[in-house]
């Protein structure tokens, strides 16, 4: 991975990261505040605080995925500590999915004239489970490559003694 790929990357997960911070801090404020009445129309007080979790699933993915990073920057993403941060990103889409389907349950109610927009909501949570699938695939790959290189560091070691 170049510098200026990696330079880019940490630029949009810092923004990012920043980002959600931002607005955590702000819907936190308005909750304890009781500053923003709520009209009855949405139950907007389960939905802050949803969005509040789900803002957090995306930190932790975030979070792993800026070490990632700097394990392929370190060449050492080809080792077991990998693992840990690719569940990390796993489980936090898992989590994110299920906040959205969280947010599809608190908003279906309010969509009773029109229930495609319930169904389009929760093919969305749908699709999102598929990301942490492909994740997943991912992972195994991953997962064959560290085994592969213990194999070929074995056999060099191998090698090397016959020599």
């Amino acid at each position: 991975m170049g510098k200026l790929t990696v330079g880019a990357l940490r630029a949009v997960l810092v923004v990012v990261l920043a980002g959600t911070v931002f607005v955590q801090a702000l819907m936190v404020w308005v909750l304890v505040s009781g500053s923003d009445p709520e009209d009855g129309s949405l139950p907007l007080t389960p939905l802050r605080v949803v969005t509040i979790l789900g803002m957090v699933s995306v930190q932790v993915a975030l979070v792993c995925v800026w070490r990632l990073v700097t394990m392929v920057r370190r060449g050492t993403v080809f080792s077991h500590a990998a693992f840990r941060y690719v569940d990390g990103v796993i489980g936090a889409i898992v989590a994110a999915a299920l906040v959205w389907f969280t947010v599809t349950a608190l908003n279906a109610p309010g969509q009773r004239d029109d229930p495609g927009v319930t169904v389009i909501m929760g093919g969305v949570g749908l699709a999102v489970l598929g990301v942490a699938l492909i994740v997943l695939v991912l992972r195994m790959l991953l997962a064959q490559a560290v085994a592969r290189d213990v194999e070929a560091a074995q056999m060099q070691a191998e090698l090397n003694e016959v020599i």
